[in-house]
């Protein structure tokens, strides 16, 4: 359902004689239903910027990003309209990045809340999934109804991850989901990814965290050495 065919991304700096950097070359990977596909390698390798082409964030430099929606039909992420990525985002594509951004004095609930309404769901039946999900991460309620710049970095880190997948994504793009989070989170994350999985989404995430990418993981993909291998 995710085929990524050729892939390369290269940088053009505007300082030092136009000097042009490529941070990914030749990426040949694919991921069915219902699978994980860790992406591993040493940290500037490009695992990071390999996530933003598949979300649209970065046009790739050159090969395709085959993806297959829920109505059947095939999108080459690397060349697709902005439309049709905004509609892919709203409706299919979930990205969690490794900072948390968001507008100033909205509640950590309202926030949650937001996406789901958007989709149609009821305001009760969002308000219920979305305190689901947080206390699932070990947020405490008091902190529901505060603002996310009042939370500690790891309470920030897992309001982000809940953020990004309350919507239950059909493609799921995590990056470093487990990072600065303890053990008791981690496993909380962890087992939400499971979910997904069992619910059939397609994964795509960047680990340094090899034991918690064992927990989920159903390949990995090395960045560098452009190897793909079943995780044991």
């Amino acid at each position: 359902m995710l085929t990524i065919k050729n892939l390369s991304k290269s940088f053009t700096m505007h300082v030092g004689n136009e000097k042009t950097f490529t941070c990914l070359e030749g990426v040949n990977l694919s991921v069915a239903q219902g699978e994980m596909l860790a992406i591993i390698g040493p940290s500037g390798a490009g695992k990071s910027s390999l996530l933003k082409c598949v979300y649209g964030t970065y046009l790739p430099s050159s090969g395709n990003i085959f993806y297959t929606d829920s109505n059947n039909q095939t999108h080459d992420l690397a060349n697709a309209d902005l439309q049709t990525m905004r509609t892919l985002r709203t409706n299919e594509i979930g990205y969690v990045s490794q900072f948390f951004h968001v507008i100033p004095r909205i509640a950590a609930i309202d926030i949650l809340c937001e996406p789901l309404i958007n989709r149609g769901v009821d305001t009760k039946d969002a308000e219920r999934r979305s305190k689901e999900l947080l206390s699932a991460v070990g947020i405490p309620e008091e902190l529901w109804q505060m603002y996310p710049s009042t939370f500690s970095g790891g309470e920030k880190q897992r309001l982000n991850i809940v953020h990004g997948l309350i919507t239950q994504p059909r493609l799921v793009l995590l990056d470093e989901p487990t990072a600065s989070l303890d053990p008791k989170s981690k496993a909380s994350v962890l087992e939400l990814i499971n979910e997904l999985k069992v619910q059939g989404s397609i994964i795509l995430g960047v680990f340094h965290d090899y034991g918690a990418m064992k927990v989920v993981a159903d390949q990995s993909y090395h960045i560098m050495t452009k190897k793909m291998e079943a995780v044991a």
